[in-house]
């Protein structure tokens, strides 16, 4: 008897974060490229290509195990080229490809914090491309409704981890939400952004 495909959740929910931060990209006009961000320290650039190293470095960890020191410096600095939107394709396909591989999520893999579950790890890359997608979406004028199914599990995801966020330094510390937030309201005050 033929195996039946099994759905993968955590897959759907990943490609559909790629997906959302995608259609931001191709709307950056190409004079918002330097504009600032929610990320103080980052402009358009800087944040489009902070996501697109993140989906550079998915297919050697998942794929080849490399190690953190295996992969280096491969993707530091500049990773957008002349073409930021195409280099985002590219990365963002190559993510999409090595999660998909056939019994991944089974794995683990090697984080800066140490061995890590391939599920937890997709988990924090949606979390990030969410999260950022709302950024770029803020600093180019974009729609900032994020589709509530992703909030939800972002939500899940960061909450029981609230108290360590801001002082892992990747976050700035959170905002007091209004009493009538929504689900994204309260998310986005979470990790410190001002809606």
């Amino acid at each position: 008897m033929p195996r039946i495909a099994t759905r993968n959740p955590l897959l759907e929910r990943h490609g559909k974060a790629l997906d959302l931060f995608g259609d931001r990209v191709r709307s950056v006009r190409p004079g918002q490229w330097e504009d600032g961000t929610p990320c103080e320290e980052w402009n358009v650039r800087d944040l489009v290509n902070h996501l697109t190293s993140e989906q550079l470095w998915v297919p050697p960890l998942l794929r080849e195990g490399a190690t953190l020191d295996e992969v280096g410096d491969r993707y530091d600095g500049d990773v957008l080229g002349a073409d930021p939107v195409a280099a985002w394709e590219r990365a963002a396909e190559g993510s999409r490809e090595a999660f998909a591989t056939p019994g991944v999520f089974d794995g683990t893999v090697q984080l800066s914090y140490g061995e890590t579950a391939v599920t937890h790890y997709c988990a924090e890359m949606i979390c990030d491309l969410v999260v950022h997608a709302w950024d770029l979406s803020r600093a180019i004028g974009a729609e900032e409704r994020l589709p509530g199914d992703l909030v939800d599990f972002v939500v899940r995801q960061l909450t029981p981890r609230a108290a360590d966020l801001a002082r892992s330094g990747l976050f700035a510390p959170p905002v007091e939400p209004p009493p009538e937030a929504t689900v994204q309201t309260k998310l986005l005050c979470l990790v410190g952004r001002r809606p």
